[in-house]
């Protein structure tokens, strides 16, 4: 079996099919599986409808709450024993807050998060899932949550551009873009394989292209 990083994050935008991957490597390799709990926020659903009025709020409820998860879960002494795979990495709540927020706002915020971003191991792995808006807007309508068929395409590209900012300065983790286009791992089991040999392979810190 193919051996994977100790400590995987999988990343993509919205519809890219990150919690689908991480449960499927977690279940398939016995992985602790660390789970982004976003259902929860009360803001979402307005944000959508008016992401100028509700950016703030929605952007800390995701904070506090990421914040909390990964100090609950990262703290385990066992946590790394078989290995873990996130759905989300922490710094995700400052790309989106620079996304959505006005500037006197993201400054504020980008305080309260630079008190909170300390203590967190990094991963081992960035597992990106990159697809074209087309695919990611095929993928939200066909699971139907309600208060994300409003999404627009803007949004989509902003938030994949916001990723890809950050990827292109980092200097500390290898970061791992797979790119999908309208493929679907959960049903083609050769595309999924492809994506596991392509994660168990040996990278370099900064950001490196895989198109399946």
């Amino acid at each position: 079996m193919t051996n994977l990083p100790n400590f995987i994050a999988i990343e993509g935008n919205i519809g890219a099919g990150k919690t689908t991957l991480a449960n499927r490597l977690a279940t398939d390799f016995n992985r602790r599986l660390i789970l982004e709990e976003f259902s929860d926020n009360p803001f979402l659903p307005p944000f959508y409808r008016e992401p100028e009025r509700y950016a703030f709020p929605v952007e800390l409820f995701f904070m506090a709450e990421r914040h909390k998860q990964l100090q609950a879960e990262l703290a385990q002494t066992d946590l790394f024993t078989n290995g873990v795979i996130a759905d989300y990495i922490f710094v995700k709540t400052l790309l989106f807050a620079r996304n959505t927020l006005p500037a006197e706002e993201f400054r504020l915020f980008s305080r309260l998060f630079k008190a909170m971003d300390a203590g967190f191991p990094n991963p081992d792995l960035i597992v990106y899932l990159h697809r074209p808006v087309e695919a990611l807007q095929a993928n939200i309508a066909k699971r139907g949550r309600e208060y994300e068929q409003e999404m627009k395409d803007e949004y989509l590209k902003s938030v994949q551009d916001a990723y890809f900012n950050y990827f292109g300065s980092q200097k500390e983790i290898p970061v791992l873009v797979l790119d999908l286009g309208d493929q679907n791992f959960a049903e083609d089991e050769v595309v999924f394989q492809r994506m596991v040999e392509a994660i168990g392979r040996e990278w370099r810190v900064g950001m490196s292209v895989v198109d399946l």
